[in-house]
């Protein structure tokens, strides 16, 4: 299995999408400065994310979301756990 997933930062409320076939193991390396990408912006909270049986489509699908009508796709579908956040 391969995940597509959206991060948030607590620290700046940033967004961050990735993709992994591990997904626990890649949010402790978020959360430990260990993702070049991500350092210095953790602690993150794990916010979204879709699985995929096959790798190429979790990767089409994370440039997707980073598009910006993926962006857009996300801020809708969350609306709710965005309302909630502030």
């Amino acid at each position: 299995m391969f995940y597509t997933y959206l991060l948030q930062s607590k620290k700046d409320k940033k967004w961050y999408t990735g993709c992994t076939s591990d997904l626990r193991k890649r949010l402790k390396e978020h959360n430990e400065n260990m993702i070049f990408s991500t350092k210095g912006r953790g602690p993150f909270k794990l916010i979204y994310y879709e699985v995929c049986v096959n790798k190429n489509d979790a990767f089409a699908r994370e440039k997707y979301l980073k598009s910006g009508m993926g962006k857009r796709y996300l801020k809708n579908h969350l609306k709710r756990f965005l309302s909630l956040t502030g």
